[in-house]
């Protein structure tokens, strides 16, 4: 399978036309369809719905876009690496992010080694837990910040000082914004939007308590969307605070309230271990160290053992108190 025939397959799966694809490829007809033919014949499996008008995707041709989309981005990623071998530090950073105000932290001690490697490019891929990691495995990011309770394993990291807290994103008029927090029994009755990783969080599950059957309305993958649903009276959101902004002109009918008892969740920094980093990468990667303790990567039998502590000589991060969190399988207590 050569890197060509996967661009052919990408254009004509673009353009859901031969003839289009192959106008802007600067093929005959006859030869992409001929390509793709073969393509077809060497994965053993249809890839088009060939339609009077529109080619389409196969189930298999769906499956194969995904692949095809991650090889050519990988491609152009080692393609840029080498190009600047021997050069001064340069080339392209990809971290693969949550929704957490812990990435104003992370910009904020990048931003001055950005500024003097100004042929560093930063990309950043808003996704959950699962496709960070997901991306990481196939050497798509460099790093990743993870919003969780323990850090992954197999991978290193820096805890970041800045903790989430977990609470219910409601509508001014609706009862349970008369209480100042939110108890696993309020939401007994309650219709909510969860994440689509809800149901995989021991923290959240550990808090509900016997309260673990939820009426879920819907899910989300990223916040943003999802809140207009709770403006819509669709239902009540569990969400990280801070992640929509309640009570301003943009929001004005919505209002954030805690769980009770507090439920927190860490920030990672993570990349793999035994994996070698571009130069640029590495830069970040010692910014991130010189900014943020990293903490001692000790396990025994799912735990991490001991303290941590972070904090930090890096001017820009002095604002940021001196914080201690001890660790244990599944969640995060303060200290």
């Amino acid at each position: 399978m050569e890197f060509r025939v996967i661009r052919y397959f990408l254009a004509v799966a673009r353009e859901e036309n031969i003839t289009k694809a192959a106008e802007k490829l600067h093929l005959t007809q006859p030869t992409l369809s001929r390509q793709l033919r073969e393509l077809e014949e060497e994965l053993g499996t249809e890839l088009f719905v060939r339609g009077k008008r529109r080619t389409t995707l196969t189930e298999a041709g769906i499956l194969f876009k995904t692949r095809a989309e991650e090889i050519m981005s990988l491609e152009e990623r080692t393609r840029n690496e080498f190009a600047h071998l021997g050069e001064a530090v340069a080339g392209d950073v990809y971290i693969g992010c949550g929704e957490t105000e812990a990435m104003r932290d992370v910009i904020k001690a990048l931003a001055p080694v950005l500024r003097q490697y100004t042929d560093v490019h930063l990309h950043l891929l808003s996704g959950n837990t699962r496709q960070s990691l997901d991306y990481m495995e196939k050497g798509l990011l460099d790093f990743a910040l993870l919003c969780r309770s323990i850090p992954p394993e197999n991978y290193h990291y820096i805890q970041l000082p800045y903790r989430d807290t977990w609470g219910l994103l409601l509508r001014k008029d609706n009862p349970l914004a008369a209480k100042p927090g939110i108890r696993a029994v309020d939401l007994r009755k309650e219709p909510v939007i969860v994440s689509s990783q809800l149901a995989s969080r021991n923290e959240i599950q550990r808090w509900m308590g016997e309260y673990t059957s939820l009426h879920v309305t819907a899910t989300y993958n990223l916040a943003y969307n999802a809140a207009f649903l709770v403006e819509q009276g669709m239902g009540s959101m569990i969400i990280y605070d801070r992640l929509v902004p309640c009570g301003t002109d943009l929001r004005p009918d919505l209002v954030f309230r805690p769980f009770i008892p507090a439920l927190h969740s860490g920030n990672f920094f993570v990349w793999k271990k035994e994996h070698t980093l571009s130069r640029a990468a590495e830069i970040l990667k010692k910014r991130m160290e010189e900014c943020f303790k990293k903490m001692p990567e000790r396990h025994d039998n799912r735990k991490i053992v001991g303290i941590g502590y972070y904090f930090t000589s890096c001017p820009i991060m002095k604002s940021l108190e001196r914080q201690r969190f001890h660790y244990r399988a599944g969640g995060v207590l303060s200290g």
